[in-house]
């Protein structure tokens, strides 16, 4: 069938019976061919039989096709093999004998999914795409990168993506670079990452579970060569392989492609595959370390194995923990906050895993809250289990289980790759279960059934009162300098060194260099699998909004959402004052979680979960492209639910709005401290986000109020909250009751509904103006005004050993117009010059360039060892630019991924948003089109005539790291550092 067929003719559920068991189909066996509601189709098994090579079908009708290849990957110890093995195979292979065919195919190819993902005990090659030339393409270059990877002949590969050694200048400094090394640099220093290393370390002692399969930076370095090649010989075999095939597509096609690749795949007789056994139960004895992090993030993790992990059982203790701890007002988690032993209590169900297991952590831990944290658990799951839990609550987790498994929404995944990833959580484990955790609804059924028969009451004893598999980790914080006991180990390394250990250094990195920087030839590039803008479809029109009569101003969507309905209230909260912004970021982190004059807090947490998919509320804020002074923020309330429950999404969120009672203040500052710790992950996990968002807040009004309503500034302001909480909180409620009668008002709000033209009327007669009035007794004209944005070049403190770096600058004049042109300029920066000079040879783990709609040119980079040096590769993307000179063939691909990133197919719920996005900015309804015509003209020449634009003082500019203080200050960068966490 063609990519433009329709598929609407094929019943996916029933079975083809010329794939029945025991057929062959270019060398792969169907073993079993079974129908799965679920996914709304067929699942069939094969194996491979001259290689015994698993593979898997997910037939149905989405025409976002993907492949994944998947290997058993055990770690026998820490030095990350398999990571490195996972970034290393695709630079380069056989059949495509290039540096960056990964980077290749990120350039030229129509692709709505490109990665590979290393997990604990497998490692994942996954790819989509809507066009099945492009998706075979992807799988051949895959496909030969696993199976035929130039890391055979080419081992300064090993050197770029693991690690090397490296001599300062003038000699006096030896260092250690590389990209996983510093991707893990960055990764364990996330206290959380930490803490569930060592937690896997206590519990499962005696197996592959004891290591940690991305590599710490203390062991990344004690790999060798020859251990590399070592494990992938082993590992990547194809008798150790799982292939899944996903969505609607010719599969005797695509079953000869594969096998003519499997046909010729090495057999190197390297030796058996690390093993996987399970642990034999232990309770463990209680555990203590320390990490160079803040107070806020000391914490105690106490796990759990499940015994008998069948999908029911795992989906049973999901459902379990949510009633128990999925909120503040969860019992568990009540009674756990309640004894003050933590900022936060948090848990976490580790289910793709051989044995999984649930880790309770307490966060922002008191002295001493180890010794008390788990006879506190024990006790209280042991009285629950035999008093009974809430029935009103596993009802309602319930209920919210039901609803995330039918809406089937991955986020980042599409949803072949993410329904891969999840058929490995037990087909890794059991050839036998290919396909469990695919399946729900007989396992819901039953759930449903057992409510009233104490099924979850025997469960949570066998989980944690009974258990005979449990650890307790503690992660004591300490204020040492990161990175001092490994500077202390390379000095004195360097000064062990002689001189012809020091030359050979330098020679080596200069080999590196001089491959790294080396073109690849002409005739090894034309090998690579390619598609021209004649391959580019046409792209699909979009349904439009209506704007439908009803009681207040509606955004109507009538696409199909599966019998899922989707609303958003957009408040005008321009009554608000600049100064009060702060306050607005209180409102919306205390909303629906505090009682209202209906309901308690525990009552209302029940009934949302019970009637509605999810409520949440945040702060967009929308300006005009071309004038970024405009700034129109909007506080944004949002819910879902099942069809049959659309009444609810017209009465619940008008009560929490509308009858939210602001005076538990021992309540609102547990959730405000929440939130302040929270925030404080993300700055040390994901500093990139909040490094662009607080230098684009130096040029755009409307990402200055972001930043006052959730971003920097509102850290700021809430941290000092809470570190006068006894002065400043008599006066909170009133002020937020005031800020809510002046925000929820009928004249200042738009309501989007996404479903039904039947359930968005079924949602008015029920809702009527949503409790609104048309003004409140204390409305005031718009009066928010901004000050003026002002350019800063900042650093921002944080407890890691990586940073974040990024500049921005204002639009300059010949930047209007050139949308399209510069998304093609962007790529060819973002995948050709910044991941050759930040990433290959700087060892970032991640870098690009980005142009927003409103013209703010952005440079970033993630997980970064340099401050300097990557401030200077960014002022020097100007010449680049400017003398780029692409093959014919480089060009048409940086058009076809380009008009493939603007054609990427979305979820009814994601276009709606979009739409919404895009009328609130005052868009044009075809600037969209526009751009991607100008992208299919573009010419070099045209990339080339925006280079002055990125050249250093063309325009004001920002910059933000986000990183280890002597990081910043070591730094010629001019900062004004802030130590923004841990320090008041």
């Amino acid at each position: 069938m063609s990519d433009t067929a329709s598929s609407f003719q094929k019943d996916f559920l029933t079975p083809d019976p010329s794939l029945a068991p025991g057929s062959v189909h270019a060398g792969f066996e169907v073993l079993s061919a079974t129908p799965v509601p679920e996914v709304s189709g067929t699942i069939y098994v094969m194996r491979h039989q001259a290689s015994g090579a698993r593979a898997m079908w997910i037939a149905c009708a989405d025409n976002n096709k993907s492949f994944a290849i998947a290997f058993k990957t055990p770690p026998a110890d820490d030095t990350g093999v398999f990571h490195i093995i996972e970034h290393s195979v695709l630079c380069g292979s056989d059949d495509y004998p290039v540096k960056e065919p990964f980077v290749h195919l990120l350039k030229t190819s129509m692709q709505t999914f490109l990665n590979a993902l290393t997990f604990s005990d497998k490692t994942m090659y996954p790819v989509a795409s809507t066009n099945t030339a492009d998706l075979e393409n992807l799988m051949g270059v895959y496909l030969d990168a696993v199976l035929h990877p130039a890391i055979y002949q080419r081992p300064r590969i090993f050197q770029q993506e693991g690690w090397h050694y490296e001599l300062s200048e003038d000699g006096s400094t030896l260092s250690r670079n590389g990209v996983v090394l510093n991707e893990m640099r960055g990764a364990l220093s996330d206290p959380d990452e930490t803490l569930y290393l060592e937690i896997q370390r206590a519990l499962f002692p005696d197996t592959p579970y004891h290591y940690e399969s991305g590599g710490t930076p203390e062991a990344i370095p004690t790999l060798t060569y020859q251990g590399f090649i070592d494990a992938h010989a082993r590992h990547y075999t194809l008798a150790n392989s799982y292939t899944i095939f996903y969505g609607d597509m010719d599969i005797d096609r695509e079953l000869a492609f594969v096998d003519k690749r499997f046909q010729n795949a090495a057999d190197r007789q390297a030796g058996a595959p690390n093993p996987l056994p399970a642990q034999a139960p232990l309770r463990a004895n209680d555990k203590s370390f320390s990490m160079a992090t803040t107070p806020d993030n000391a914490s105690v993790g106490l796990a759990y194995v499940i015994k008998n992990p069948t999908r029911q059982r795992t989906l049973a203790v999901d459902v379990l923990l949510d009633a128990l701890c999925g909120s503040n007002e969860a019992p568990l988690k009540r009674r756990v906050l309640d004894e003050g032993l933590a900022n936060d209590f948090q848990y976490a169900l580790v289910d793709d895993v051989l044995q999984p297991h649930v880790v309770f952590e307490l966060k922002g831990a008191r002295e001493g809250a180890a010794q008390h944290f788990r006879s506190l658990v024990e006790k209280y799951c042991s009285q629950l289990s035999k008093e009974g839990i809430p029935k009103e609550k596993l009802s309602a987790s319930l209920a919210q289980a039901e609803f995330n498994l039918r809406e089937g929404d991955y986020g980042y995944y599409p949803t072949g790759v993410a329904l891969s990833m999840r058929a490995m959580s037990s087909w890794l484990y059991d050839d036998e279960r290919p396909f469990d955790y695919l399946r729900y609804e007989d396992a819901l059924s039953q759930l449903k059934d057992g409510l009233d028969k104490g099924y979850f009451e025997r469960l949570l004893s066998e989980l944690v009162p009974e258990s005979d598999h449990t650890a307790l980790v503690e992660l004591v914080a300490s204020d040492k300098e990161n990175g001092g006991s490994d500077t202390r180990e390379l000095a004195e390394k360097l000064a062990a060194m002689s001189p012809e250990e020091r030359k050979r250094i330098s020679d080596d990195v200069l080999a590196l260099r001089s491959e790294q920087e080396a073109p690849d030839k002409p005739e090894d590039l034309a090998k690579l699998p390619t598609l021209g803008v004649a391959d580019i479809l046409e792209p699909k029109a979009e349904p439009q909004p209506a704007r439908p009569e009803a009681p207040l101003p509606c955004i109507a969507h009538e696409l199909d959402t599966h019998k899922i309905d989707y609303v958003y209230h957009y408040f005008d909260i321009r009554r608000v004052g600049a100064a009060e912004l702060p306050y607005v970021g209180i409102l919306l982190d205390l909303l629906g979680k505090l009682d209202t004059k209906l309901h308690t807090a525990s009552e209302l947490d029940t009934l949302i979960e019970q009637n509605l998919g999810g409520l949440s509320f945040f702060c967009e804020t929308y300006g005009d492209d071309d004038d970024l002074s405009s700034a129109r923020p909007a506080l944004v309330v949002s819910a879902s639910a099942l069809s049959e429950n659309v009444e609810a999404l017209a009465t619940i969120p008008q009560e929490v709005w509308g009858k939210t009672l602001y005076f538990d203040l021992d309540r609102i500052h547990d959730i405000l401290m929440q939130r302040k710790v929270a925030m404080e992950q993300d700055f040390i996990t994901s500093g990139h986000a909040a490094a662009l968002a607080r230098a684009t807040s130096c040029f755009s009004a409307a990402a200055l109020v972001s930043n006052k309503i959730a971003g920097i500034d509102y850290y700021l302001f809430l941290k000092k909250l809470l570190a006068n909480w006894n002065y400043r909180k008599t006066v909170l409620p009133d002020i937020l009751c005031n800020l809510a009668d002046r925000i929820f008002t009928a004249d200042e709000v738009t309501v989007s509904f996404t479903g039904s033209a039947e359930d968005r009327e079924r949602f008015w007669a029920a809702g009527g103006t949503l409790g609104l009035e048309e003004q409140g007794h204390n409305v005031c004209e718009h009066r928010l005004e901004m000050p003026s944005c002002e350019v800063k070049r900042e650093g921002f403190a944080i407890p890691s050993d990586v940073s974040y770096v990024v500049r921005a600058s204002a639009p300059v004049d010949i930047d209007k117009g050139n949308l399209g042109t510069w998304a093609v300029a962007s790529s060819a920066l973002s995948l050709d010059y910044l991941w050759n000079r930040v990433r290959v040879k700087g060892g970032a783990y991640g870098v690009g360039f980005r142009v927003s709609v409103d013209g703010l040119r952005r440079f970033w980079s993630f997980r970064d060892p340099g401050v300097s040096s990557t401030l200077a590769s960014y002022d020097q993307a100007s010449a680049w630019l400017g003398g780029w000179q692409p093959t014919d063939d480089e060009l048409t691909g940086y058009i076809v991924s380009s008009v493939a990133s603007i054609d990427a197919p979305v979820k009814p719920r994601q276009l709606a948003r979009r739409q919404d996005i895009d009328l609130f900015n005052n868009r044009a309804l075809d600037w969209r089109n526009t751009m991607r015509e100008q992208v299919l003209s573009v010419s070099a020449a045209d990339v080339r005539a925006l280079a002055p634009a990125i050249a250093p003082g063309a325009s004001p500019e920002a910059v933000c790291v986000f990183g280890p203080k002597a990081a910043l200050d070591a730094s010629d960068a001019n900062l004004e550092v802030t130590e923004l966490v841990g320090k008041e």
